[in-house]
């Protein structure tokens, strides 16, 4: 047998022998057993990483062929392996490339029921389920990470979806805080206003530049109230989109994770320290579905919509701050300054008020004495307490009037005098009448600038008692100075 093994050896190389010894027949028989068994050498070429593969039981090694031992221990090689040997060795292009276009599309027998033994396929190896199932854990590993990568990057997003919302939830309690004062500086107006009514006078009461200011100061903060109303109205529309949003992604972020339950968090996506990955690629049954895209998308904008919103917010605050504080100073200068020129007007007024009851005071001495005058012009009232001296029929003046044209002006002169002293105690009654109407005048002028003073004071103190400083934070305030 050994002679035999070492043509099977060489079948390829070394050429049969043309020395003839033994009978044809036997020759040809072994001549046809060589033949085939280069042939079968050949055809099971196909086949040889199976081959060259270790056996998985002592039992197929023994089944692979018979080893010799020579008599010094050593192991002799069987013929088995030495084809087994050649058959590992590499291969010329034309026969792997025969061997890649020959390429079976699925493992079975290497030598099929029949006849005719053609190679189909190569033996698959003894761990096929082991590496089947082991490509199957690679892929659904693979799968679920990109899985955790998709619910990491919704989770994120969903976070960064509640930040805004937190930031604009705020913005919208200085909207709320900011309508409050608003209305709170309208009460405070219609106050200002009812109060002003109060004041005592006819002529107090008329429409004048702090009633103005009033006016000017109700329109302005109701220009604001409805603007700022306006914009708490967008405000909540925008927090219920953003709500919405952070409910669409932990939606998807909840129907991607449910794939995870065997996926450990260590060693997965999402490390705090690694960059989210931007998915381009959508498929239904992808990791990363439309779903997934469109509830990120739509969130991204409605995020950069809110920090837009949050941008307007905080400048149509600070504008309004301004405005109301501004309305509100300028009402106060106003009144201020209206009690101011009450007050100059109340000393002006206690000054000539003064002047005038001297001067009724001097008019009524003056009145006294002309009626005194006017009584001793007059003469006394009984006839028998007239003097001789002053009797117009004493002797002298009778002796004096003998001759015509030497009458005396005594007479006339004491009539005349006494007209003109009835004329003007007339007078001087008249002037201490006016005197005392614009005494009158003037006090009950300067009571009501006194009362209008107070009032308008009154004012001015409700308003800077009632006006709420600390209704805005400070930074607002501090911005819109």
């Amino acid at each position: 047998m050994r002679p035999v093994h070492s043509i099977v050896m060489q079948v390829q190389s070394v050429p049969l022998g043309s020395v003839t010894i033994g009978p044809q027949s036997w020759r040809e028989g072994t001549v046809r057993s060589i033949r085939r068994a280069e042939r079968l050498v050949r055809q099971t070429r196909a086949g040889q990483p199976a081959a060259c593969s270790q056996p998985r039981s002592g039992s197929s090694s023994a089944a692979a062929g018979v080893s010799l031992k020579r008599s010094d221990g050593t192991a002799e090689v069987t013929a088995r392996d030495k084809i087994r040997a050649e058959a590992c060795r590499p291969r010329s292009r034309d026969c792997v490339c025969n061997q890649k276009i020959s390429r079976p599309q699925s493992a079975g027998a290497m030598f099929p029921g029949g006849s005719q033994r053609t190679p189909v396929a190569p033996f698959p190896p003894s761990s096929l389920r082991e590496h089947c199932a082991g490509a199957s854990v690679a892929v659904v590993a693979d799968y679920m990470r990109r899985v955790r990568e998709v619910e990491v990057q919704l989770r994120r997003q969903a976070g960064r979806v509640t930040e805004e919302a937190v930031k604009l939830e705020r913005e919208r309690g200085h909207l709320e805080r900011m309508l409050r004062s608003l209305r709170t500086n309208l009460t405070i107006n219609q106050k200002s206003s009812e109060g002003r009514t109060r004041r005592p006078s006819t002529t107090e009461t008329e429409r004048d530049g702090a009633d103005y200011l009033l006016l000017w100061e109700r329109r302005e903060l109701a220009e604001l109230k409805q603007d700022l109303e306006g914009t708490l109205k967008t405000t909540l529309s925008q927090l219920q989109a953003l709500g919405e949003s952070s409910r669409q992604l932990l939606d998807c972020a909840s129907e991607r994770a449910r794939v995870l339950e065997l996926l450990p968090l260590s060693g997965s996506a999402g490390g705090h320290d690694s960059a989210p990955q931007t998915f381009i690629k959508t498929d239904p049954i992808s990791p990363f579905t439309p779903e997934c895209k469109k509830a990120l998308e739509s969130s991204s904008l409605r995020v950069n919509q809110s920090q837009l919103l949050r941008e307007t917010i905080r400048r149509t605050l600070t504008s309004a701050i301004s405005r109301q504080k501004a309305a509100h100073c300028a009402v106060n200068d106003g009144l201020v300054k209206k009690i101011a020129e009450t007050v100059t007007l109340q000393q002006n007024l206690a000054l000539t008020s003064a002047a005038t009851r001297q001067a009724m005071f001097r008019k009524q001495r003056e009145i006294n004495c002309i009626r005194h005058s006017h009584g001793r012009a007059q003469g006394p009232e009984y006839s028998g307490d007239l003097l001789s001296r002053e009797k117009l029929n004493r002797p002298l003046v009778k002796v004096y009037q003998r001759h015509p044209g030497t009458q005396l002006p005594e007479a006339a002169q004491l009539i005349q005098s006494g007209a003109a002293l009835r004329r003007c105690l007339k007078s001087s009654e008249g002037e201490l009448g006016k005197l005392e109407r614009t005494c009158l005048q003037l006090l009950d002028d300067l009571q009501g600038k006194r009362a209008a003073a107070q009032v308008d004071a009154a004012v001015v103190r409700m308003r800077r008692q009632q006006v709420d400083k600390r209704a805005m934070p400070a930074f607002l305030q501090q911005g819109a100075l």
